[in-house]
Formats: structure tokens, sequence, C-alpha cells
């Protein structure tokens, strides 16, 4: 496995039941990128993801995370990788700054991290006002700076602009190109809109009824939408 790949698998094939949801995706991610995983709902994307953060299991060693195999070395590679699938997990009732102190003391990260993570995804003004009374947009902001209170190198992220508005949206993806930018983590992003991949992400893979369809850079695909139309 090359040293610049942070995510690797090799033909991965996964089925419920005799359904085969996804059939050999070989994926190449980059380090410090935002790949951005493309694909309409129902195509093999969480799947994916679930299979990456070991709450998934392939029958065979063909997922590589850091150069190693997750069979192999579950626990070293999982405290690496942080992540948010779904809704994040906020404890409404409590404020933002509460809800990382909390997460900070269970996985026992010093406290200082928690100013430093809402001033990265600036809720910095709002750290005191009770996460329920957050916005959507605010709520997803939270949860990814709740994935980050372990300094991960890698962040996974499910559909994390989903059902935001416009402003949500681009708060969310200046964040990840800041995160890749700024202090080198790699991110890996799921989602079903193109324009938004297109605008947030360096690499690109296009996956649909279980099978990658395209995997390259944004310059690549672009050219191969050029090729198309001419």
């Amino acid at each position: 496995m090359s040293s610049n790949l942070i995510i690797e698998t090799r033909e991965l094939s996964y089925n419920f039941g005799k359904q085969r949801v996804l059939d050999q995706v070989s994926l190449k991610v980059p380090r410090g990128c935002i790949y951005g995983f493309l694909g309409p709902n129902g195509a093999g994307k969480t799947t994916t993801i679930k299979i990456l953060l070991n709450l998934l299991q392939s029958d065979q060693q063909n997922v590589f995370l850091f150069g190693k195999a997750l069979s192999d070395f579950r626990i070293p590679i999982l405290s690496k990788i942080g992540s948010l699938i779904e809704k994040p997990a906020i404890y409404d009732h409590l404020t933002g700054k509460e809800n990382l102190i909390n997460r900070a003391r269970l996985l026992g990260v010093s406290s200082k991290r928690v100013d430093e993570m809402l001033q990265l995804v600036e809720l910095k003004e709002t750290g005191n006002k009770i996460a329920g009374k957050y916005s959507l947009g605010m709520k997803q902001r939270l949860g990814i700076a709740l994935a980050l209170l372990p300094d991960p190198e890698l962040l996974i992220l499910d559909e994390p602009t989903n059902g935001l508005d416009p402003n949500g949206i681009i708060d969310v993806r200046n964040l990840l190109q800041k995160l890749t930018s700024g202090y080198g983590k790699t991110v890996f992003v799921s989602s079903h809109l193109l324009s938004e991949v297109e605008k947030m992400a360096n690499y690109v893979g296009i996956i649909n009824r279980g099978k990658l369809l395209f995997q390259g850079s944004i310059q690549e695909l672009h050219a191969l939408n050029a090729s198309l139309v001419s």
C-alpha cells in the first residue's frame, strides 16, 4: 500500500443476506485531501463508511487505513479516526461547551481542547447556549468538534450537509477545507450532491448500486465530463 494513501480498499464487496450492496469497491484516498464519496441514496456510501469504522466487518483482509490492515490493527487505527454518522450524538439539555467537556472527560483529553474546538468550528460565542436551541448547522459543527476532540488524523463524515440551509452548507464546507489546508487532516465525506462535492473536495469517488464508477481528482472528473459533452 502506498504511504500516501490514508484509506485503501481492495475489491471490497459486502452482502446483506443475498443482496450485494458493495461490489468490488477499490478506494484510494490520498493523505491530506477532502475525498468526496458521491452517490444517490442507497448506493452503498453508508455501508462503506461503516466498514471503514469497523461497525460492519468485511470477511476478507481488504480494508487498509494508515497503511495497515483494519482486521489486524483495529484499535490503533480507530484511535486515529474521528467520525460523524447520521446526526450528532449531542445532549440537548447541555450547552455546547458542556457537551465537549463531557466528551473530553470520557476520552481522557485535555480540557484545553474544548475551547480550541469551539473556536475552530466558530461556536465560541455560543458555547454557553443550550445545544437543543442550536440551529441544525450549529449542531453539525458541534458534532464535528466532538469528533475532532482527540485530534484524529482522519475525519469520516456521512452526509454532513444533509438538510442544512445554504449558509449552514457554506459553514461546514469552509470548516472542512480549513481542516485540510490548515491542520493537515484528511477528510472522507459522503454526499448525494455533485454540486456540493465539486465545491468542497479535491478527489471524488462516484458509487452507484454498490459499484465504484469513477475515482480521481476533481480536475479529472471535469475533464471526463467535458469529453462526454463534446
